[in-house]
């Protein structure tokens, strides 16, 4: 969920079945492409992906997929986080200076590390809360929530593995 991008706001899915099949919903052709040209896909869909965000949670929905999860209290993480300030955590140098700490902190998380066509990515994350619970179905009922294991393969870093919501500035370079 964008709310501030050159494309103006919009909402993308990346998902990785079991087998490894990493598929991307976008809802443009132009919002498809720069992110299947960022990031590591085996099939790329355009389609309508809708959510709407409240304080108590998120709904998102797009062909095949349906979504609701509800947000509790901060996380660990979050906690943590509410030590820097925003503009800082969202600063390039800072997070390339913290991305060997974020990665022994956080399994499978980086701050910083390359992306696909040439292009320098960084993740610099204000908020984190917990997801307390969860109802998914992509073609099928996805069961109860769970931690994430293994980490995802879209770039070079992965969600954290206990269920949270964070909020994230992403910087692309190049």
């Amino acid at each position: 969920m964008w709310a501030t991008t050159p494309f103006g706001p919009f909402a993308d899915v990346m998902l990785e079945e079991p087998g490894g099949h990493r598929i991307l919903l976008a809802p443009t052709d132009e919002t498809a492409d720069f992110i299947a040209t960022t990031y590591t896909f085996d099939e790329v869909r355009v389609a309508p992906v809708t959510f709407r965000r409240t304080t108590a949670g998120v709904t998102l929905s797009a062909p095949g997929l349906s979504l609701t999860f509800g947000l509790g209290r901060l996380s660990p993480l979050g906690r943590m986080l509410r030590i820097v300030p925003p503009a800082f955590a969202t600063n390039t140098t800072w997070l390339r200076a913290i991305d060997p700490i974020a990665r022994v902190l956080v399994l499978g998380v980086r701050t910083a590390g390359s992306a696909n066509a040439g292009r320098r990515e960084f993740y610099g994350v204000t908020r984190a809360r917990t997801i307390t619970d969860a109802a998914a179905t992509w073609h099928r009922n996805l069961g109860s929530l769970a931690p994430l294991w293994p980490p995802v393969r879209f770039g070079f870093s992965s969600a954290p593995p206990t269920p949270q919501i964070v909020d994230v500035t992403t910087t692309i370079a190049g």
